[in-house]
């Protein structure tokens, strides 16, 4: 069985480092602040003008007024600060954002990423997902193995529009945790109810396994 949106996020939030500043995008990488250590001091910053995000809030006890990019209420940690999408564009766009939590429609084997739109339906906007693969530090890729159809989303060559050009080193799938190398997609972990033959198949993109490839711990 693939993994949950939850697990995805728990997954990811282990790759989180101590002392870290990083940025969430919208839908599964949002669940990741749900899931930082708190021995861990991290600040989690909004391309809509905050940094400092904390986890989501007790139903009850939400603050229309806090929201991240995706519009959702959040909550936030000590010493947070608000500002304007200008200086925050200014932190990401001067490298100051060590790690980025993605989604994606595609990755393929070179890293090349399309997460921003599907020709011919509508699109709100780019957001700031190209100004985050060029600017962060270190980009890590959440997102569904497969399409609803059963067609892998880890391509030979991304068909959609891209956001992003041989920026991508990591993705922790449904499926598991592939690192993408000049020879390819690399299965590190694969899902605890899954086998590493069964990503293989899934792939569409060229894929090894890693010599210490292993069940993932969720």
């Amino acid at each position: 069985m693939p993994l949950t949106r939850e697990q995805i996020a728990k997954r990811i939030a282990q790759e989180v480092q101590d002392g870290y500043t990083v940025n969430l995008g919208i839908g599964i990488p949002t669940l990741v602040a749900n899931y930082i250590p708190a021995d861990k001091t991290v600040m989690l910053q909004s391309e809509n003008g905050l940094l400092g995000m904390g986890p989501f809030p007790v139903e009850g006890s939400e603050d229309a007024d806090l929201i991240n990019a995706g519009k959702q209420t959040i909550t936030t940690a000590k010493g947070a600060s608000f500002f304007s999408s200008a200086d925050s564009f200014a932190m990401i766009r001067g490298g100051h954002i060590d790690l980025t939590v993605l989604g994606a429609m595609e990755v393929d084997e070179e890293g090349s990423i399309a997460n921003w739109m599907v020709p011919g339906k509508m699109v709100k906007g780019m957001g700031g997902a190209m100004d985050l693969v060029a600017g962060a530090r270190n980009v890590i890729v959440a997102m569904q193995h497969t399409d609803k159809d059963g067609n892998s989303k880890l391509r030979t060559k991304c068909t959609l529009p891209l956001t992003g050009v041989k920026c991508i080193r990591k993705i922790v799938s449904d499926f598991g945790v592939i690192e993408v190398t000049d020879k390819g997609f690399v299965l590190l972990e694969y899902a605890p109810d899954m086998t590493a033959e069964q990503v293989l198949k899934a792939t569409e993109g060229k894929m090894t396994l890693h010599p210490e490839c292993k069940a993932m711990t969720v």
